[in-house]
């Protein structure tokens, strides 16, 4: 959806999640990685929001943990758009609101 979309460019994930060893994880840590942070994050002004982040969960299942729901809660209170989506059917679905300028 480029070509529809061309702000896609920009999209990236944030590689926080996983289990690690803990030289591995005191390494992540820091390099500056949060625990809670999103998975997607859209850094691209549409309508009143500064950006998009979105958590990603299985659609059945997926807990999202204490640390989300503050990231989430932060990344709202500050103007961006975060949500969570169950799946990568409503994930997509967000994101073509997002950027279509219906949210």
């Amino acid at each position: 959806n480029r070509g529809k979309y061309p702000a896609l460019e920009l999209i990236h994930a944030i590689p926080n999640g996983g289990s690690r060893n803990l030289i591995e994880a005191a390494h992540l840590k820091a390099q500056g990685v949060k625990p809670g942070v999103p998975d997607i994050c859209l850094p691209v002004p549409s309508g009143r929001f500064t950006a998009l982040y979105i958590e990603l969960k299985r659609r059945k299942g997926g807990r999202v943990s204490e640390e989300q729901r503050g990231w989430i809660a932060a990344l709202n209170r500050v103007g961006c758009r975060a949500v969570v989506c169950r799946g990568w059917d409503e994930a997509r679905e967000e994101i073509e609101r997002y950027l279509g300028g219906r949210l």
